[in-house]
């Protein structure tokens, strides 16, 4: 799961691509039209880009992006190599 904070940023600004193995996360947080100056601003504007490298292959057909109250949340399922799995002992003679 990766999830960022975006607030203010439309779903129509975000792009979500998976590259090879590397999900790709990039927009724009754009700068709201104000009125009067600015005295002191907190929140970043500008062009983004967040790449991230997961262990083993990013099945890209079963990646899920859902963007709720300014969280984006990006869903990339475990590759099967990077699953554990249960081995089974044998007795010995």
């Amino acid at each position: 799961m990766i999830e960022l904070d975006l607030p203010g940023v439309g779903s129509e600004d975000i792009g979500v691509e998976i590259n090879d193995r590397e999900p790709a996360i990039s927009g724009e947080i754009k700068e709201r039209e104000r009125k009067g100056v600015m005295r002191h601003r907190t929140r970043r504007t500008g062009r983004f880009e967040f790449r991230v490298v997961p262990p083993g292959d990013v099945p890209a057909e079963n990646v899920n992006a859902a963007l709720s109250d300014g969280v984006l949340s990006v869903t990339v399922p475990k590759a099967q190599s990077a699953k554990a799995r249960h081995v089974e002992i044998k007795k010995g003679d």
